[in-house]
């Protein structure tokens, strides 16, 4: 049950720009696993699958109950949402400094806290404000359709596996994170107008939905890809690969303090402090009791 409800904070923060599933898992202290897990599934695969499915399970209820909902929350509520978000990630601390203390500290080690929050904070500049509405696609109707999805799926996935890359981010990139959020929402309206009875509007909705089958089956090859790879390195460099993860979650500090709180903030100061600190205490709180093994 618990790897369900950490699976549906996953799925949260696919939604978001500027949030990582990848880093998420990091903070709910299950990545690892999940890179293991994913790259020996061919070997094991009961295990595994009995591991990953209640997670894949909450990330996807996660996305569809949070597709429109989290945006319009949000939107409304900036402050107290973005310094929730911004507890989550400081509460990862006590669990990125135990892997950090695997390996005996040494200076040139900061140069990986400095590469991780270059690098992830330089990505976050790249996606455009009004990439957020744009649909590129309407609906799957040709080939060449099809394959860009695909493309969307490999590329945002295959580098949100890196802890910190957010892949909202990254199909923001290419311009299809309207695209692809667009057509998620479109299966909760299928769902509406099959209980209506409305066929036709069913119909059309799922036209929109159909993107999603290319783009998943993009996704797992990049995911499938990239999980090897991360495996590798946790398995020979963990201690300073979280070294390098340090950095991602203070750029992902950054960026939600510029891009959720900054633009938001009224022109008091007692009130919004206290609703942040409020907030985000909240969210290091929740980061602490899910940092625990099923």
């Amino acid at each position: 049950m618990l790897n369900f409800i950490k699976g549906i904070l996953i799925g949260v923060a696919l939604v978001i720009p500027g949030l990582s599933g990848s880093i998420f898992a990091v903070v709910v202290g299950l990545y690892d696993q999940l890179i293991e897990a994913v790259s020996e599934l061919r070997r094991e695969p009961r295990r595994h699958l009995l591991f990953l499915l209640p997670i894949a399970a909450g990330a996807v209820l996660g996305v569809l109950l949070s597709t429109k909902l989290t945006l319009v929350v949000t939107a409304r509520w900036p402050l107290a949402s973005y310094a929730f978000f911004i507890g989550l990630m400081l509460g990862a601390a006590p669990f990125i400094r135990r892997k950090m203390a695997l390996v005996r500290w040494r200076p040139q080690y900061l140069l990986l806290t400095v590469l991780g929050f270059g690098v992830i904070y330089g990505l976050a500049q790249l996606g455009g404000a009004s990439s957020t509405e744009l649909v590129t696609i309407a609906r799957l109707s040709r080939i060449q359709d099809a394959g860009m999805m695909a493309f969307a799926g490999l590329f945002s996935v295959s580098l949100m596996a890196i802890p910190g890359v957010s892949g909202a981010i990254m199909l923001m990139v290419i311009n299809q994170y309207g695209t692809v959020y667009n057509a998620v929402s479109q299966l909760g309206d299928a769902a509406r107008a099959l209980l209506r009875g409305n066929w036709a509007a069913m119909g059309t909705a799922l036209q929109s939905s159909a993107l999603l089958i290319p783009f998943m089956v993009g996704a797992l090859i990049g995911l499938l890809a990239i999980a090897k790879l991360m495996r590798s390195l946790l398995h020979r460099f963990e201690g300073q690969v979280y070294y390098a993860v340090c950095g991602v979650v203070l750029a992902a500090v950054v960026i939600l303090i510029q891009t959720g709180l900054t633009p938001h903030w009224p022109s008091g100061w007692l009130a919004p402090i206290a609703l942040c600190l409020i907030s985000a205490g909240v969210g290091i709180a929740a980061t602490l009791v899910l940092d625990k093994p099923e």
